[in-house]
């Protein structure tokens, strides 16, 4: 059964979409078969696979509204071991069309069952808020990865996105753990990022990863290429980041 990992953070601009892309894309390379399920109305995942999220017929946004099954969304293949369950700005409209439907937390968990026995890894990018999009990916999800920017702010609302975990976890999904904090935009020049890693490290009682995923161009770049950073660059530090991320990823799945 498919291992299924939500990658949230409520502050913007900290890497989950990157992440999301490139840890599935690296976890693909070693042979997993993986499915990226796009929550965000932004569809940036969904063109980060180079996949053109306006001309769609079938994406979360109808299946969320029963509109559709999880097989009609599916784009499979994307690059090779990886499945796309896409998004687009029509999602933005969900929160207030499902308001009033009965046990909607649970509409993505619900469709995701169906087909999670056919891929090794879910990846769930979550949107940059704690709305019923994020809830949903959380009670279909057994763990939550959270990225943090390396920057003067990251800990803040940290400890939010922590406590709605553990509301989650009482209410609606039991089984739900913090997957890892993951460091985003490491910058090894400054003392900032390096003082940020040590406070999260002081401050908080969670899994660290050890990989660090730095600042790079070719990361910045490969998005726009409609490709993941192992494809469009595989000897860059951003990629071999990912790809040492996978392995810690594929470590935790054994333990």
């Amino acid at each position: 059964m498919g291992r299924i990992i939500a990658i949230a953070n409520q502050k913007g601009g900290v890497g989950k979409t990157t992440t999301a892309i490139n840890l599935s894309a690296a976890l693909a390379a070693k042979g997993k078969k993986v499915l990226v399920i796009d929550t965000d109305p932004q569809g940036n995942t969904t063109s980060g696979f180079n996949i053109d999220k306006n001309n769609l017929d079938n994406t979360i946004y109808e299946l969320m509204l029963g509109e559709c099954t999880i097989q009609d969304c599916l784009i499979k293949e994307v690059v090779p071991n990886v499945t796309v369950l896409p998004s687009n700005v029509n999602l933005a409209a969900a929160e207030i069309e499902l308001i009033g439907v009965d046990k909607k937390e649970f509409i993505l968990k619900n469709e995701v069952d169906w087909v999670r026995d056919q891929y090794d890894f879910v990846v769930i990018d979550c949107p940059p808020s704690l709305n019923m999009l994020t809830v949903n990916a959380m009670t279909t999800a057994n763990t939550v990865l959270v990225p943090i920017q390396c920057e003067y702010y990251a800990l803040e609302g940290l400890s939010q996105l922590i406590h709605t975990v553990n509301l989650v976890r009482e209410r609606l999904n039991p089984q739900l753990q913090i997957e890892g904090i993951l460091f985003t935009m490491y910058d090894s020049r400054t003392n900032l990022s390096t003082q940020v890693v040590d406070n999260v490290k002081k401050n908080l009682n969670q899994k660290i990863y050890k990989t660090v995923i730095p600042r790079n161009i070719r990361l910045a770049e490969a998005p726009s290429y409609g490709l993941p950073i192992t494809m469009y660059d595989p000897k860059s530090a951003g990629a071999e980041s990912y790809m040492a991320l996978a392995n810690e990823v594929i470590k935790r799945k054994d333990l």
